[in-house]
């Protein structure tokens, strides 16, 4: 079921977050219920070597933690970034010191990875609504076309390709990245 598929409507958030989990996940978005694409092979290894590179450089130095598909709720929709990524101070905690189930709140820096059967418009609103909720950073990726879209508040998207510089969270300004690195991964016999 693609991300432009409407499962229900008619319900609450609070409703919504009430329902049990979806594999794949559901969003809230706008009073409707989407349910997100299932990750196929290109989505799945550049989420799972992103975020894993993303903590390379943020975890050791407690800078930032990327976290894949996490529940972010906040500005009224609930959303399921393919990665979001948490400056270290802003990581919720339960009452023992440990992270958090729930997180109410946007993530710093918002990574989305188009599927091939994902509405690229719908996707892009949701990088939107994060960067207008106080998201500092959003990137979406399409496997496609080789590109990679950067978002920053109060500023017109910028489209990267092959050797360009990926803007990064402040934090992580000692980590550059270029789109062709993160392509290079889709490739299994190197």
């Amino acid at each position: 079921m693609s991300l432009s598929t409407q499962i229900s409507s008619n319900l609450s958030l609070e409703e919504f977050l009430n329902l049990p989990e979806t594999k794949p996940a559901s969003e809230y978005i706008d009073g409707r219920i989407y349910q997100k694409s299932m990750p196929q092979g290109k989505h799945s290894i550049l989420q799972t070597r992103l975020s894993t590179n993303i903590n390379q450089v943020g975890e050791p130095q407690q800078k930032a933690l990327a976290l894949t598909e996490l529940r972010c709720t906040f500005g009224g929709r609930s959303l399921v970034p393919d990665i979001a990524v948490f400056e270290w101070s802003r990581i919720p905690t339960d009452e023992n010191g440990e992270i958090a189930n729930k997180f109410e709140s946007y993530p710093d820096w918002t990574i989305e990875i188009l599927s091939p059967d994902q509405s690229p418009n719908r996707v892009i609103n949701k990088i939107i609504f994060c960067i207008n909720h106080g998201t500092k950073l959003g990137w979406f990726i399409d496997p496609n076309d080789k590109s990679i879209m950067v978002f920053q508040p109060n500023k017109l998207p910028e489209v990267k390709y092959d050797a360009d510089i990926l803007l990064v969270l402040d934090m992580l300004s000692d980590w550059q990245i270029k789109a062709v690195d993160i392509f290079s991964w889709l490739k299994v016999n190197s």
